[in-house]
C-alpha cells in the first residue's frame, strides 16, 4: 500500500507485479548461485525464522541459509508448522491439526545450496532436532557445529542475542534484516501474511535485493 501511495497507483497493481518480480528474482538468484559455486562457500550457517499466517495459532517457518564470511543469503524457504507452546491446544481446537511442511522446506534449501557449499565447509546451526539429518545427508564430510540458542535482545526484533559473543551472528543479523525490510515479518505489526505463496515471493524479491544491491560491493563475480 505504501508503494502504491508513493507512485500514485492502485495497490492491486503492485500486488499483480509481485509474481513477475518474484519470478525474475528467482531466476537472478539461480544465476548468482551458479557463479558463486565457482568460489565455494567455506562456512555456512542456517536456522529458521518464525512468523505467522494471519494468526499466531497458524505459525510459519522460514528456513534461511547464509554464507558466514560474505553474508550472502543462499536460500530461504517458507514452510507451514503446527502451533507450539501455550497456543498448541487452542490452535488444534479452532483450526484442527496443522500439517507441517518444515522438512520439505529444509530439503528444498539443501537442494539449492548443495553445489554452492564446499563439502569440507564449516556448517553451523542451533540445536534443532531436525537439522543433523539433513547436514549428514548433504554434507557428511563437513564439520558441523551446533550452538545452544541465546536469549534475544530488543535490538534486531529479538533476532540479535544477549551474548558476549554470538557464534551465529551473521545468520541472526540476516534474520533481523528480513524482519526490518519485510513489513509482515515485524514482530509487532498489523501487516500479516494471508497467503503463504505471496510471502515466499516477497522473500525471494528481498533475497535478490539483499545480495545484488545491499551487498553489491561484496559480489565476488
Amino acid at each position: 500500500r505504501a508503494t502504491a501511495r508513493k507512485h500514485n497507483i492502485n495497490y492491486k497493481t503492485v500486488q499483480s507485479r509481485m509474481s513477475y518480480f518474484a519470478m525474475k528474482a528467482q531466476k537472478k538468484q539461480g544465476e548468482f548461485l551458479k557463479k558463486l559455486s565457482k568460489s565455494k562457500v567455506t562456512a555456512m550457517q542456517f536456522d529458521d525464522l518464525i512468523t505467522i499466517e494471519h494468526t499466531k495459532m497458524k505459525p510459519l517457518s522460514i528456513t534461511i541459509a547464509v554464507d558466514k564470511d560474505r553474508r550472502f543469503i543462499l536460500a530461504a524457504e517458507v514452510s507451514s508448522i503446527p502451533a507450539f507452546g501455550l497456543l498448541a491446544e487452542k490452535s488444534r481446537k479452532k483450526y484442527g491439526r496443522r500439517r507441517s511442511t518444515h522438512e520439505k522446506g529444509l530439503k528444498n534449501v539443501f537442494e539449492k545450496i548443495k553445489n554452492v557449499v564446499d563439502q569440507e565447509a564449516l556448517i553451523e546451526s542451533d540445536e534443532h532436532n531436525a537439522y543433523p539429518k539433513y547436514v549428514s545427508r548433504y554434507f557428511h564430510t563437513s564439520e558441523y557445529k551446533r550452538y545452544k540458542g541465546g536469549r534475544g535482545c530488543i535490538a534486531g526484533q529479538g533476532e540479535l542475542k544477549k551474548l558476549g559473543f554470538d557464534p551465529l551472528f551473521t545468520l541472526n543479523h540476516t534474520c533481523a534484516m528480513f524482519r526490518a525490510n519485510i513489513n509482515r515479518l515485524i514482530r509487532k505489526s498489523w501487516c500479516t501474511t494471508k497467503r503463504v505463496d505471496m510471502l515466499q515471493k516477497h522473500v525471494d524479491i528481498f533475497i535478490h535485493y539483499y545480495n545484488m544491491i545491499y551487498l553489491k560491493d561484496l559480489v565476488p563475480i
